[in-house]
């Protein structure tokens, strides 16, 4: 039987406002960097080199803080990040040197490679069945909007004050995120997982031990799933990234749209979620979605990089891009779900959504060489492509998780 949906309804809000300060502190630094620049007397590739820190470290504690959440339960994890992410921000505001930044940017990482184990093992153990598409619209929509939060935020408090205060902002925020968890804290009770003796996925045999808590990683589903966010990732970074500049290049964008032009696709994408979250009440249909969500994405991506786009129509195709591959969000949490054993959830979620952390952190390595030799176009097309391969991997998900069905 459902349960009520104010408990639901609970869960997923408090869950979603610390995803929401999880995504706004990936973009703590970013905004700022013309002010840290100036400051610390530093190149770009070396304040970028802040990001790769973060990424790496939140990556190592994405993987392994599964079987921490598995261990002792997602909740004491889940304030324990929020902290490291307040005091990060308090770290940077205060910072004198590069060095002191390159250090907060670990503490940063380990604070965000929490989250995705923690969030998701109290949606699918907590929120009912019939609401749990929209359990996972609102945990993406509350991080696209924890990404455009960051810049709308910080950038005003450093141009009116100072980037020390902005920051410092950023961490009260954080702050006060974890008081409103702790205040309301019995909601998000949940007992640690019994021992894994029998995985639950399709095509796997039961066994006993210690091994048994590293038999998920045998599900050739798990690491199809692991691909997909890698690719998935490495889409997001090149739209956060390079897109509006290779697309100003391309088609004569206004300098002030081009800012505009990230704002309109995160709003557009979790405008997106919100359809996602209703089309993904059915589960079998989670491939075909993702399919259609980013194929269209593709087509926009490729029409950006090809055609001759008259400026105004940047951000319109923005947007409409922004919303398709929103509407693929739900389903793609979907995917996870429907090839994760019982009692494993931490586990498979933190290895599966390290593929964020490194396509993340790899895709500025690619993208970034194109755009140092304008060549804008090709940026588009190698996300197109990237796009498409997001779409072999989701299907590739299904095949080998009925592969070990028939087999099982």
């Amino acid at each position: 039987m459902a349960a009520p949906f104010r408990q639901d309804a609970g869960v997923i809000g408090l869950v979603g406002l610390a995803h929401m300060v999880s995504h706004f502190s990936q973009l703590l630094l970013a905004p700022l960097f013309p002010w840290l620049k100036d400051v610390f007397q530093v190149s770009y590739a070396e304040l970028g080199f802040l990001m790769t820190i973060f990424f790496v470290v939140s990556c190592a504690v994405q993987a392994s803080s599964g079987f921490v959440v598995d261990r002792f339960g997602p909740r004491p994890i889940l304030f324990a990040g929020l902290a490291l992410l307040g005091t990060a921000a308090m770290g940077f505001a205060a910072s004198t040197s590069y060095g002191m930044l390159a250090f907060f940017s670990v503490v940063a990482g380990m604070g965000n490679g929490v989250f995705h184990p923690v969030d998701y093992t109290l949606l699918n153990r907590k929120v009912s069945g019939p609401r749990l598409g929209h359990a996972y619209s609102v945990h993406g929509i509350t991080g696209s909007l924890g990404w455009a939060l960051a810049p709308a935020m910080l950038v005003p408090l450093a141009m009116a004050f100072s980037w020390r205060v902005a920051l410092v902002a950023a961490g009260v925020l954080a702050f006060a995120v974890l008081a409103v968890l702790l205040v309301h804290r019995d909601k998000l009770d949940l007992p640690a997982s019994a021992p894994v003796n029998a995985p639950a996925a399709a095509g796997t045999k039961a066994t006993h031990g210690q091994e048994g808590k590293f038999d998920f990683l045998r599900i050739p589903a798990v690491w199809m799933c692991f691909a997909f966010f890698f690719f998935y990732a490495m889409a997001l970074s090149v739209v956060q990234t390079f897109a509006p500049a290779a697309a100003a290049h391309l088609h004569d964008v206004p300098a002030a749209w081009v800012a505009m032009c990230l704002t309109v696709y995160m709003l557009a994408s979790a405008g997106g979620m919100v359809l996602g979250g209703f089309l993904a009440a059915n589960p079998a249909r989670c491939e075909r979605i993702v399919g259609v969500g980013f194929g269209i994405a593709a087509c926009i991506a490729l029409v950006m990089g090809l055609a001759d786009v008259p400026g105004a129509m940047v951000p319109v195709l923005f947007g409409a891009m922004g919303f398709s591959a929103g509407i693929a969000g739900p389903s793609r949490d979907l995917l996870v779900k429907r090839s994760t054993p019982e009692n494993a959830t931490g586990r498979v979620y933190g290895v599966v959504y390290s593929g964020l952390d490194i396509g993340q952190a790899f895709a500025p390595l690619v993208f970034g060489r194109l755009m140092d030799n304008g060549q804008f176009q090709s940026v588009w097309i190698g996300l197109a492509v990237v796009q498409g391969v997001l779409i072999a991997s989701a299907f590739n998900v299904r095949r080998v998780r009925r592969t070990a069905l028939a087999t099982a």
